[in-house]
C-alpha cells in the first residue's frame, strides 16, 4: 500500500528588420549564463522583523481571460487562481507535492486512490466536503463547460472521463465519489503512480457549486465569489490590477502573513522593470534580455535566475496548408538556428531545445535527433531540399502568418525567426507576415485553429514528462495544432500499462519524442530560465521550484 502521511501557461506588419539589426551590440552582449546566487534572500520570516503593512505587488504579464478554474489554460490565470483555491494537494517552496485539502492519501495499486480531507471551510463559512470535488471534476469534463483543460482527467486515466467528454455517458459515471463526510475515492482505468502530483493543477481545484448555480458566469465577480484558499478577490480593474485580500476562513490563515496581494497585467518587460525600479512593483515577472547584464551588475542581489520546466516553441497548424505537409514543417525546423535565439536574442541562460520535454524533467530519458550534430550548412541544405520537394521556390514562395501575443520578447523572437529562415532558405522563397494580438484574442485564435504558426510555450503542470507529451495526443484539448499520430498515442498509452517500471516508462517517453521529431508538429526553440527581480524585503518568495508555482501565503514583507 502506498501511503502519504499527514503533513503539512491586432496589427499585422511586414518584417523590415534584419537579423543583424535585431542583434545589435546591446543584445549581443547578453551571453552570461550564470545564475545569480540568491541564498541571502531565503531568510526565515520567523527570525526577521516584519513590516507593519503586509502588502505586496507582483506583475503577472497579462490581463486574465477568466479566474474560473475550468475556463482557463495558461500561466497568468493559474497564478491568480492558485492564491484563492486549494486542491486536494498543494506544493511547497521547492515544488514538492504536499497536503492541501487532503491531509493524506493512499493507494494499493495506483488505480484506486483514497483521499482523507482535513477540516476546512469555504469563505462563506460552509465546510469543504468531498462532494465539492465530485461536483467540480464533473463540471470540468462536462461538454457544456467547454473547458480548455477538459481532457486533463482523461490523461490522468480517471474512469469515465473520455466517454463523458465524448457525450457518450452521464456525469455520474465519472470515477470519483464521496465515501463519507471526509473521504473521497478516485478510480482510474490504469495505474498512474504520479496521479497525486497531477492534482496540483488549477483545473482540479474545487469550485463552489452554490455560487455557480446562483450567479452563473458572474460567480467570479468580487461580490459573488466563494473560495477555499488563503485569499479572496477584493477588486478587479480590467487592464489595471487585481487585488486579493486575506480570507479569514482559510484553514491555515494563522500562518499567513501577507494581507493584500496586488497583481498587475504588465505585458512589456521594459515597463515591468521600470515600475519595479520606481518602487511600484515588488516582484517583477521578467527582465528584458537587453537589460540583463546592466541589471545584474547594478541589482545582482535582487535578480533571480533559475531553470524552469518550460519550453518555448512555435506550434504548426498541421491540418491547414502549408503546414499540413511534414516536409515544410521539417524544413523550417532544420533551417532555424535556435542557438541564435537562445544565446543572443535571449541570452539569460536559456538552452536550445531539440525536444519538447525539458531535459531536467523527472523520469525523462532524453532524445537527441540525428540532425542536432549536423553542421549549419548540412541542415540548410536538407531544409532547402525538403522545401523544393514540397513545391516551393522563388516562383512559388512559401507564404505564412506567424501569430504571437503582445510582448516585446515575443516580437523580438518572431523577427529573429523570420530573418533566420529567410537567410537560410532565401528571401525570395519565404514570405512571413507577423500577426500580433492581445492575450485574450491570441488565446481564442489559437484555440479555434485560425492560424498558420502560433507562438507557444508549455510549462509543466507537474514534474513528469507526460505533462508535456500529453498535450500532443490526438484528443487532448490543448492540442490546438491538431497533430494526430496513432504511433505517438500508443507510446504514451504504453507508459501506464501494468508492469511498466520507471526505466521502461522513460524509454517510452524517449521514443515518443523521436516520433515527434519525425512528424515535427512543433518547432522547438529553447528551454526557459525564470528571470525576475525581487525586492530584498520580500521574504520567502520561492527560488528553487522548477514549476515556478509561487504562493503568497508563504511570503512576508520585512521592515524596510
Amino acid at each position: 500500500m502506498i501511503k502519504f502521511p499527514r503533513a503539512r501557461s491586432m496589427a499585422r506588419w511586414p518584417v523590415a528588420l534584419t537579423l543583424s539589426a535585431l542583434l545589435g551590440s546591446t543584445l549581443m552582449g547578453c551571453t552570461d549564463k550564470e545564475a545569480v546566487d540568491n541564498s541571502s534572500s531565503k531568510d526565515n520570516k520567523a527570525e526577521t522583523a516584519l513590516a507593519e503593512e503586509q502588502s505586496i505587488v507582483i506583475n503577472n504579464t497579462a490581463e486574465p481571460e477568466s479566474i474560473d478554474p475550468h475556463k482557463v489554460s495558461a500561466v497568468p490565470e493559474g497564478n491568480i487562481i492558485r492564491q484563492m483555491f486549494i486542491g486536494l494537494v498543494d506544493t511547497d517552496r521547492e515544488g514538492k507535492t504536499v497536503p492541501g485539502m487532503a491531509e493524506s492519501w493512499e493507494s494499493t495499486d495506483n488505480k484506486i486512490w483514497i483521499f482523507k480531507l482535513r477540516d476546512a471551510k469555504w469563505s462563506n463559512g460552509e465546510p469543504v466536503r468531498p462532494e465539492d470535488f465530485v461536483y467540480s471534476w464533473r463540471r470540468l469534463v462536462d461538454p457544456n463547460t467547454a473547458s480548455p483543460y477538459a481532457s486533463y482527467l482523461a490523461d490522468a486515466k480517471v474512469s469515465g472521463a473520455e466517454a463523458i467528454m465524448a457525450g457518450e455517458a452521464g456525469l455520474e459515471t465519472l470515477g470519483i465519489k464521496a465515501v463519507d463526510d471526509k473521504t473521497l475515492q478516485v478510480t482510474l482505468t490504469e495505474s498512474v503512480p504520479y496521479f497525486p502530483d497531477m492534482l496540483i493543477h488549477t483545473s482540479t481545484k474545487p469550485v463552489p457549486q452554490k455560487a455557480i448555480e446562483q450567479f452563473g458566469d458572474k460567480w467570479t465577480d468580487a461580490n459573488n465569489i466563494v473560495v477555499n484558499g488563503p485569499y479572496i478577490l477584493s477588486e478587479w480593474r480590467v487592464n489595471d490590477k487585481i487585488v486579493l485580500k486575506r480570507n479569514p476562513q482559510y484553514f491555515d490563515d494563522a500562518n499567513t502573513t501577507i494581507d493584500t496581494v496586488t497583481i498587475l497585467p504588465i505585458s512589456s518587460p521594459t515597463t515591468d522593470v521600470a515600475r519595479y525600479q520606481a518602487g511600484e512593483v515588488d516582484v517583477s515577472a521578467e527582465v528584458p534580455p537587453e537589460q540583463f547584464d546592466s541589471i545584474k551588475e547594478a541589482m545582482g542581489n535582487e535578480l533571480r535566475v533559475a531553470p524552469r520546466l518550460c519550453t518555448y516553441y512555435y506550434k504548426y497548424n498541421t491540418v491547414r496548408p502549408p503546414f499540413n505537409d511534414v516536409r515544410v514543417r521539417r524544413a523550417l525546423a532544420l533551417a532555424f538556428d535556435r542557438d541564435i535565439v537562445a544565446e543572443k536574442v535571449m541570452g539569460q541562460g536559456q538552452q536550445p531545445a531539440y525536444q519538447l520535454t525539458p531535459p531536467s524533467t523527472n523520469g525523462m530519458s532524453n532524445f537527441t535527433p540525428q540532425w542536432q550534430s549536423w553542421s549549419k550548412e548540412q541542415r540548410i541544405k536538407e531544409a532547402n531540399s525538403l522545401l523544393q520537394q514540397a513545391g516551393y521556390s522563388a516562383s512559388n514562395p512559401l507564404k505564412f502568418e506567424l501569430l504571437y501575443n503582445t510582448s516585446d520578447n515575443h516580437k523580438k523572437i518572431a523577427v529573429a525567426f523570420s530573418s533566420i529562415i529567410k537567410d537560410a532558405l532565401g528571401a525570395d522563397k519565404v514570405q512571413v507576415e507577423l500577426v500580433n494580438k492581445e492575450w485574450k484574442t491570441y488565446l481564442d485564435t489559437r484555440r479555434t485553429g485560425d492560424y498558420d504558426i502560433a507562438r507557444s510555450s508549455w510549462c509543466g503542470d507537474y514534474n513528469e514528462p507526460s505533462s508535456f507529451l500529453n498535450t500532443l495526443k490526438t484528443d487532448n484539448t490543448n492540442n490546438h495544432g491538431k497533430y494526430s499520430s496513432p504511433k505517438f498515442d500508443a507510446l504514451l498509452d504504453q507508459t501506464l500499462l501494468q508492469g511498466v517500471d520507471v526505466k521502461q516508462r522513460a524509454e517510452l517517453y524517449k521514443q515518443a519524442e523521436a516520433q515527434l521529431d519525425a512528424d515535427m508538429p512543433n518547432l522547438n526553440m529553447f528551454h526557459y530560465v525564470g528571470v525576475r527581480l525581487v525586492k530584498p524585503y520580500v521574504i520567502g518568495f520561492p527560488d528553487n521550484d522548477p514549476l515556478d508555482v509561487w504562493h503568497m501565503k508563504d511570503v512576508s514583507i520585512a521592515k524596510h
